[in-house]
């Protein structure tokens, strides 16, 4: 059973327009709506799995009605705590070529009542629970201080937790000493204040991370794989993924599929690291937000080293 906390849920409209002119009128050729949040990608894709999941939400007014049945019918649990606001929509406008322009609202927010009542919430969700996994930006209202009170309730309830966050609540983060810290290495560098041009100096600023609390941090590194740090070491994973049709939620569905599989150990942490890779990777051949099921990855093609050589440079330069 993996549990997920998405602190700002969207309801996510995407419009396909022929092309994106400022001030004119355009004509959409096709619509969709799906429930977002990165909180909610992984309890999507866990869902897609075949394992339990319960996502655990703030919603009000229409958008976090429809958003919660959409869920449903994603066989993902909701549990609602309900807000006095109305729960963001987004609009995204893609063009033919691929080229996706996005208008992220802001959110509702959120009380100090329904901010207690959110922990409150996952509190009583949180038995029997393999894997609590806290995902994106928080809502205003939610000062830094909510990660570190979420971790507590996490492990006094006897659960590993999960973070992935991004924006000013990031350096909180690993004070708040939760089991993994999820990032990519744009943040990682800028959660360090430096570039990090190899394999080794990412390495280098994942420990720095470890040292302030985090238990391991998982790094996406883009076409250069995931980076894994714990206390067992570094491991380094690629997978190919040559026809890449959306990127959009394979982060996400990379997060799923470390949860689904992780575990204490070298050779758990190395088995999840690789589940990881085959999620995302699998994710990212799938168009617009689809989450893979089982039948769509190709462990075959994860590779994953222990120890990987430092020098290796990344080819982004993050």
């Amino acid at each position: 059973m993996i549990l997920t906390v998405t602190p700002n849920p969207s309801l996510d409209r995407t419009y396909g327009v022929p092309a994106l002119t400022r001030g004119r009128v355009l004509r959409a050729d096709g619509e969709r709506v799906d429930p977002g949040g990165k909180g909610v990608n992984v309890s999507r894709a866990v869902a897609a799995a075949g394992v339990r999941t319960t996502a655990v939400l703030p919603l009000g007014g229409a958008p976090g009605v429809l958003l919660a049945e959409l869920l449903g019918a994603q066989g993902v649990d909701v549990t609602a705590v309900s807000i006095a606001g109305q729960t963001r929509s987004n609009i995204a406008l893609a063009e033919p070529d691929g080229t996706l322009t996005e208008i992220n609202s802001p959110g509702p927010e959120l009380s100090r009542e329904e901010s207690a009542l959110l922990l409150d919430t996952v509190r009583s969700c949180a038995a029997d629970v393999a894997w609590i996994a806290c995902c994106g930006s928080l809502p205003r209202g939610l000062g830094p201080g909510w990660y570190a009170e979420l971790v507590h309730r996490a492990h006094a309830a006897g659960a590993r937790i999960a973070l992935d966050a991004s924006g000013p609540e990031l350096p909180a983060v690993p004070a708040a000493r939760p089991d993994v810290i999820k990032l990519d290495a744009d943040r990682l560098a800028a959660a360090v204040g430096r570039p990090l041009p190899t394999l080794g100096d990412a390495v280098k600023a994942a420990e720095e991370l470890r040292t302030l609390g985090a238990g391991a941090v998982l790094v996406s590194l883009g076409r250069d794989g995931r980076l894994l740090v714990s206390a067992e070491g570094a491991h380094h994973g690629t997978a190919p993924a040559p026809a890449v049709r959306s990127g959009v939620g394979a982060d996400d569905a990379s997060l799923a599929g470390f949860l689904i599989a992780g575990g204490a150990g070298p050779e758990a942490l190395a088995s999840a690291l690789a589940s990881a890779l085959a999620h995302g990777a699998a994710a990212a051949r799938l168009p617009g937000s689809a989450m893979p099921t089982p039948a769509d990855l190709r462990p075959e093609q994860v590779r994953i080293t222990q120890d990987p050589p430092l020098d290796l440079p990344l080819d982004d330069g993050f």
